[in-house]
């Protein structure tokens, strides 16, 4: 008990550090998934105790970035969960075929592919020529991948058979060309695509959108800091605008909950009251 104790001691020093230090504020993410990455670290730099790690990221700035990938969400691929693009589609085009202009907010992007999945499918509904799509994230490193727009071929075949269950209407290789071990989206998903930093833990609202998607990002988040950035949500969107989440997330018990209603409840597609 002695142990655990002063482990859970060390994690909060770690934290307190990292914020301090860097300004990343990590103290608000899940108690279990914070402990595990950190754990793992630790592990592959043969560090004897958290408290090694503290002083080692204090002064060693290479090291920390190392850290900050660990902590990063970047468990993605191309149209994840391809039930949830059919619903949103069916939800978007009814809901935007009329507007001049769409603003989308994709908040904690990773290294990109649920972006270009949004871009493919604003394309084939005729709506990504009056659409523009900001991708965030507070790691500068996948952000850059996220901007190159490429990815192992490997992960190619796992993309196509989600971008045709998703209901694509066109070959998956029209968005693509692959050289050697890489494929490299096109240029024309890109022109409506700016990615840049944002911090959904310490940063304020993000513009005026009309539809903001985050997904798989705040499991991994404290049911406080899950209600904060509920309300960034919130003051971020334009009335009636749409609110995006993941399979395992809800805003049902926030509560923020009063403030939105269901869409496609089983989606987690809602919208602003």
């Amino acid at each position: 008990m002695q142990d655990i104790d002063i482990k859970n001691i060390e994690i909060e020093l770690l934290l307190k550090a990292i914020y301090l230090k860097y300004s990343y504020d990590f103290r608000g993410y899940a108690k279990a998934s914070i402990k595990r990455r950190i754990e793992h670290r630790q592990m592959l730099s043969n560090l004897a105790t958290i408290s090694d790690m503290q002083k080692k990221l204090l002064y060693d700035d290479d090291f920390f970035a190392l850290l900050l990938n660990d902590m990063s969400i970047n468990v993605t691929e191309m149209f994840r969960d391809p039930e949830f693009y059919r619903a949103l589609k069916a939800v978007i085009v009814s809901r935007f075929d009329k507007k001049d202009s769409i603003k989308i907010w994709h908040a904690g992007c990773a290294t990109g592919e649920e972006v270009y999945s949004m871009a493919i499918l604003l394309k084939e509904a005729s709506l990504y020529d009056k659409s523009f799509i900001h991708a965030t994230d507070f790691d500068e490193n996948v952000l850059d991948r996220a901007r190159q727009g490429i990815y192992p071929v490997e992960k190619i075949k796992v993309f196509t058979k989600n971008y045709k269950d998703a209901g694509g209407l066109e070959s998956f290789s029209d968005y693509y060309k692959a050289k050697y071990d890489f494929a490299k989206l096109e240029k024309n998903l890109k022109k409506n695509l700016h990615f840049s930093s944002h911090n959904l833990v310490t940063d304020s609202v993000f513009g005026e959108m009309d539809m903001i998607v985050c997904r798989n990002v705040l499991i991994y988040f404290s049911k406080e800091l899950q209600d904060r950035v509920f309300k960034l949500f919130y003051d971020s969107l334009t009335k009636d605008g749409l609110l995006c989440l993941g399979s395992k997330e809800t805003i049902t018990l926030s509560k923020y909950s009063k403030l939105f209603v269901k869409k496609n409840a089983q989606q987690r597609i809602y919208q602003k009251v």
